[in-house]
């Protein structure tokens, strides 16, 4: 796909008033989602754990991994999976420090 859309080293990143928005793709041989999958939308949630509890509550199963995704300078992560498989992560940027 990067070949044919040209974005292989395309980083696009804007800020708003929620924060950044930020394009930028995954080097082929990236293991952060499973090799047979070509992308993985990210959605920024201000509230990780709401979110989760809905998410559970409409029979969804949701993936966290504290200890290996979540730090404190970049925020809090979780998982689900469309249909086909694909990821769907959810982001909680960290508290902005004043």
């Amino acid at each position: 796909m990067a070949k044919v859309l040209g974005v292989g080293g395309f980083f696009f990143r804007a800020r708003d008033k929620a924060g950044l928005t930020v394009f930028a793709p995954f080097k082929e041989t990236t293991d952060y989602f499973p090799a047979d999958k070509q992308w993985m939308i990210n959605f920024r949630v201000d509230d990780l754990d709401g979110m989760i509890a809905q998410l559970q509550a409409a029979g969804i199963a949701v993936e966290t991994r504290p200890e290996e995704w979540d730090t404190p300078e970049t925020g809090r992560f979780a998982r689900i999976h469309d249909p086909e498989g694909n990821q769907i992560e959810l982001w909680e940027p960290a508290p902005q420090s004043s």
